[in-house]
Formats: C-alpha cells, structure tokens, sequence
C-alpha cells in the first residue's frame, strides 16, 4: 500500500537534505571553526588536511599548534583568507553575519555543521563533517566509540539514585549570579548526565535574582575552570560563597560545587558521552 506523504513531512525532509552538507574530498586547506568541529577532524584521522583553527579550538593539544584566526562569533574576513582554505567547516552560530558573506561571495566554500546535544545529534554532527570531507566511511569508529560512551552513561543513569538539582554558574557579573536556564549547552549537558537544571522558567544565561536562587536550591553548583591556575578556581569560589542567598543553598552547604573544562563539558563533539558520565559521577559520587 502506498501512504501519501503529507506536505509538512515532506517540507520537513526537503530542508533536513538541503542542510546536509556537501562533499569536498578534494580539499586539502581546511580551516576549521568551532572546538566540536576541530575534535570531529581529528577523531576522524583527517587532520593533516587541516590549515588554521579558531580560538575555541584547542583540543587535542596539537591543534592549538595551527594558526588562530580568532574566535568563531567575532571573525575578520581577512584573517579567515589570510589562511587561504580552500573549505570552511563550521559550527553553528560563526559570525558576524557580514563576514560570513564575504567568505562565501570570495567562492571558498563554507559547510555549517547542524549542533546537536543528544545521542541523535551528535551522532548527525560526526556524519555530517565526514561526509563534507568526502570520507562517510570514516565516520564509523569515532560514532561507535561515542555509542559506547553513551551506552556506559546510560548504565549509570539508569541506577535508580534520586534525581539532584544542578545550577550551572556561568559567572558573577557585578556580584550577580549568571546561571544557565532552559535551552542551553549547559542545560543539555545536565539532563544528559541525569540530573535536573534547578534554574527552571528561565531561557539562556540570565542573571538571577537573590529569590530565584534561593527557588532555585541547587544540590550542587557547576562552574568551568578557565585556565589551570587553581588559586583563581578558589578564589571565583569564594566569591560565589560570599553571596548570602548562594551561601544558603544545600549545595554551599555540602561544600557541592564541581568545575570542570568548559571545552571538554560543554563542547559536544566526541568526548560528549564520556564528559556527561564524569559529570553523573561528581555529581552522584560514581567512581
């Protein structure tokens, strides 16, 4: 029997094809953009073919040994040509507008990569910077190494412990609380490790009220380290503590604040899996 396709279903897959992203097999100066893409090149063993990175990019260590062309959302069209690619593969969300025209009006061409922060997604993001590399084939250990992972993670998930409360702190900006609401990588990242954003009702990064954080009663705080430098991981720390409503929440009490890389917990590419079931162990007290 054949079934007719509605027009919104057909509409929906007629823009998921125009989005995927076309081979370049040929491409040897590939400029990446965005850390996800940059770990997806190398996780693939396509990295020789690389030429310059962004500011966001910088794992594996290696990859910082290429040229900075400055970070993804404040590009110049002359630093991106100075590098001369021959193809841009990008995240989601590079910019300026303006500069991307450029890019594009120059005839270099430029793949966006769909994000994703689920099983599904992730899994679309590593086939989609495969096949604009003209290498699908490739694509099949490192998603197999992210299915692992994410198999792991729901084994442990799956334990049956309570769900905690999580805040993810983003920074204190004029002795105010930035917090990760709805809709957001921070957001994403909790639930997939099997907790709950305590931040409810609210989208984005927002800066919360001293109510909203005593609503709020995180079990734990989530901060990223930025840099290595320990004494200054303390002391944004204690500049958290120091805020009354943050001091009274059960996770200062508990002495429950977790920091971990921004790039490696937020970054979504194909140490995902394994990033969220570190977070499910901080926060659960896994092994």
């Amino acid at each position: 029997m054949i079934r007719r396709v509605s027009q919104a279903a057909a509409l929906a897959l007629s823009l998921a094809l125009s989005a995927q992203a076309e081979p370049h097999p040929d491409a040897q100066r590939v400029l990446a953009i965005g850390g996800s893409v940059t770990e997806i090149i190398y996780a693939l063993g396509q990295q020789d073919r690389l030429i310059a990175r962004d500011t966001t990019s910088s794992f594996p260590a290696e990859a910082q040994e290429l040229p900075d062309v400055g970070y993804m959302r404040a590009l110049s069209s002359e630093g991106v040509l100075s590098v001369k690619p021959d193809l841009i593969l990008s995240e989601e969300g590079a910019g300026p507008p303006e500069t991307i025209a450029v890019l594009k009006e120059a005839g270099i061409p430029f793949e966006t990569i769909p994000s994703g922060t689920d099983a599904e997604g992730l899994t679309a993001k590593i086939e989609a910077v495969a096949e604009a590399l003209g290498v699908p084939e490739a694509a099949a250990s490192p998603v197999a190494a992210l299915k692992a992972d994410l198999d792991k993670l729901s084994a442990a998930v799956g334990g049956g412990a309570p769900s905690k409360r999580v805040m993810f702190v983003l920074s204190l900006q004029g002795g105010r609380v930035m917090a990760a609401g709805q809709g957001t990588e921070a957001d994403a990242i909790i639930r997939l490790a099997g907790a709950e954003n305590a931040v409810q009702g609210v989208d984005g990064y927002k800066p919360l009220t001293d109510e909203a954080i005593t609503a709020a009663a995180p079990d734990t705080i989530l901060m990223m380290k930025r840099g290595a430098n320990d004494s200054d991981h303390a002391a944004a720390t204690e500049a958290l503590m120091a805020i009354p409503a943050v001091a009274a929440t059960p996770a200062a009490r508990n002495g429950a604040v977790i920091r971990m890389d921004g790039l490696y917990l937020l970054g979504f590419g194909p140490r995902t899996g394994q990033a969220a079931l570190d977070l499910h162990d901080a926060i659960y007290g896994g092994a």
